[in-house]
């Protein structure tokens, strides 16, 4: 198998660079713009390996695309490339707007282009998997059913109105040009070389540095929380094992509100680091003004890759949490220039 992953120098997709080489022995392209979300740290492990290459180079840019796709002739595209953090989507939505979904559009006519170039047995074989979100799907009532595969899409911020645009568009390359695409949609991912805007490595960094911890209005939304070597796993065994034309939700059963995460992050570094002339940590949890639009709950239903492809979530998230925190306390060397050389875009509050 040869892969191009798009985006896989960000944090899901390095982590489907290093299960894909490592695990399986595939090769893998990576495609990537480095924005300032992709860290090259995270796929050092990687970086010489004989069966890894990287490319710089933007969803964007069709020619570049067109080049990528001749030289190297996948077996299959993972899309990842993605402008993904909410709060910036509320800042600038046009980004989302232009790599989120006119990148897609440009990635999906290269992609059809290449398959009119290759062999029939290699097009029939040919994959196409566009990776998404549950935010899509828009917000959950507490006592509602998770989202299943044909939940309506209701996206409530610019964000995740890209991403669901970015479905339709995949979808209908499917039926319109019979381009072999299949979606996942995810839950919140967590993990090692999470960029420290989002919730988990902030409110790591802050309570290790007992700073304030500010959680979004009563910290009572509901997410459901899949680690992210999990995610890696299941997008690769949709690759090997899924249908074209269909969707697959990956959820990691671990619901929690924002203020139990929080928490438990508290609780952990007292142990792991304590500081017996400080209070808890928890002293630390400073409640802001809520952000526009702030999703109530999100809740995957996993049936379907469960029945169909035979995935289940490995890493339950009591064990997951607690390898994120060690992982962070000692990989300073990972995420200190990252707020050293990048102060603005980890200031923000980093809530999903």
């Amino acid at each position: 198998m040869k892969l191009i992953v798009t985006g896989g120098s960000g944090f899901i997709g390095s982590a489907v660079c290093r299960h894909c080489i490592n695990d399986l022995g595939w090769k893998v392209v990576n495609v990537d713009a480095l924005t300032y979300a992709a860290t090259a740290g995270s796929l050092a492990s990687i970086s010489t390996h004989d069966d890894y290459k990287f490319y710089h180079a933007n969803i964007l840019d069709r020619a570049a695309l067109d080049e990528i796709l001749n030289a190297e002739k996948p077996d299959a595209i993972m899309h990842l490339a993605a402008e993904s953090h909410v709060d910036r989507s509320i800042d600038g939505p046009m980004a989302f707007v232009e790599t989120n979904v006119l990148g897609t559009v440009v990635l999906l006519e290269s992609t059809r282009r290449y398959l009119t170039t290759i062999d029939p047995a290699s097009a029939s074989r040919f994959r196409f998997l566009h990776v998404s979100t549950d935010e899509v799907f828009g917000s959950l009532e507490l006592t509602d059913t998770a989202f299943s595969e044909i939940t309506p899409y209701q996206p409530s911020s610019p964000y995740s109105a890209s991403k669901a645009a970015s479905d339709h568009f995949a979808r209908a390359y499917g039926e319109t040009y019979k381009l072999p695409v299949m979606v996942s949609n995810c839950s919140n991912n967590y993990g090692m070389y999470h960029f420290p805007e989002k919730l988990i490595p902030l409110m790591i960094i802050k309570a290790l540095n007992y700073q304030p911890l500010p959680v979004y209005g009563a910290g009572t939304n509901v997410r459901d929380w899949l680690y992210v070597e999990d995610h890696a796993r299941a997008l690769a065994s949709i690759l090997q094992k899924g249908r074209v034309g269909q969707s697959y939700n990956i959820g990691g059963n671990a619901e929690r509100t924002n203020l139990s995460v929080v928490t438990a992050i508290c609780d952990i570094l007292d142990r792991k680091r304590p500081e017996p002339n400080k209070p808890s940590r928890r002293s630390l949890i400073t409640f802001v003004k809520d952000r526009p639009g702030h999703d109530l709950r999100y809740a995957i239903d996993p049936e379907k890759i469960q029945t169909e492809i035979g995935w289940t979530p490995q890493v339950k998230f009591e064990d997951g949490i607690e390898r994120t925190i060690d992982w962070f306390l000692n990989n300073q060397d990972w995420w200190q220039p990252l707020l050293d050389g990048k102060a603005n875009p980890v200031q923000r509050l980093g809530h999903a």
